[in-house]
């Protein structure tokens, strides 16, 4: 086996790893199937999506159904996890909802997108190996898992049938990030729709007080998300407030913006204009006064 292969072995072995230490932190519950309590057979059926998913695309060479897949497993593993509650309280049916509007709207935005494309570049290369793809669709498993962590507990947990001033102002907050990251990719699809924009970058609306708007949103809504789980909490099961940690850890650190920064230093890099726009957006978190400068490009 090459380097490469041992790599993405080694890879595909940790995250699988992350995804069944998750498991240990299920409260006590009596919901059980196949043997297993509820968390467990939830994070194993994400597991498994993503391997039926693995293997279709792979045998198809496709990369289409990649995003959309994931969309969907997590609205669906939200509800296997709802609809096996013996009582299901408001905020379980709150948590579930947001779930739902998130990944679908998401789901159907970025297989609209790729359809549109025609295809993904990110697996140009590693739809031909076996074990790089492979380690991508596992990768997205434990995407999965970690960021909706905090929803799946919440909702095994027992708590009273209200809303407490927390879970009001986490809906808020959901609700904040939700409509900036909407907002977001819709103006730069209208950007990209303009033929006059062809091969050019977005510098107007949101854009222009982020260069990743869409990932502030999303960052912000799994924060609200964990505000209005942790009512809901209890001892081992505040380890779930680790999501939106990770959320923001994968979208500044990962897989998310330094891509993004380095395809567009690749393209644009060498023009003035992309430069000034770079000193004067922030990364990531929005500046609200268009007149104060981003002093340095490269930080978050």
């Amino acid at each position: 086996m090459s380097s490469k292969n041992l790599g993405h072995l080694r890879l595909i072995i940790f995250f699988t790893t992350i995804i069944g230490l998750l498991s240990l932190i299920s409260p006590k519950t009596e919901l059980n199937i196949f043997n297993l309590n509820v968390l467990q057979f939830t994070l194993l059926y994400v597991w498994l999506i993503q391997i039926i998913g693995f293997i279709f695309g792979f045998i198809y060479q496709t990369e289409r159904y990649y995003d959309f897949i994931g969309s969907l497993t997590y609205s669906s593993s939200t509800l296997i996890v709802y609809y096996l509650l013996p009582v299901k309280t408001k905020i379980d049916t709150i948590l579930l909802t947001l779930v739902l509007i998130w990944s679908l709207r998401l789901g159907l935005f970025l297989f609209r997108r790729i359809l549109e494309d025609g295809n993904d570049s990110r697996f140009t290369k590693p739809k031909q190996s076996f074990l790089h793809f492979l380690q991508y669709w596992i990768g997205q498993a434990m995407w999965v898992s970690f960021t909706c962590i905090a929803v799946y507990v919440a909702l095994i947990s027992e708590e009273e049938n209200s809303l407490t001033a927390v879970s009001i102002m986490g809906l808020i907050i959901w609700v904040i990030g939700f409509s900036i990251e909407v907002i977001s990719d819709r103006q730069k699809r209208q950007f990209r729709k303009d033929k006059h924009n062809k091969g050019r970058f977005i510098t107007a609306g949101l854009w222009s007080r982020s260069r990743h708007p869409n990932y502030f949103g999303e960052i912000t809504l799994w924060v609200g998300v964990a505000v209005i789980a942790i009512t809901s909490l209890k001892g081992i099961g505040y380890i779930a407030l680790i999501s939106p940690f990770f959320v923001f850890a994968l979208l500044s650190k990962g897989s998310g913006i330094p891509l993004l920064e380095r395809s567009a230093d690749k393209k644009w890099g060498s023009e003035s204009g992309y430069q000034e726009y770079k000193n004067e957006t922030p990364v990531l978190f929005p500046k609200l006064f268009k007149n104060i400068k981003n002093t340095d490009s490269n930080s978050d």
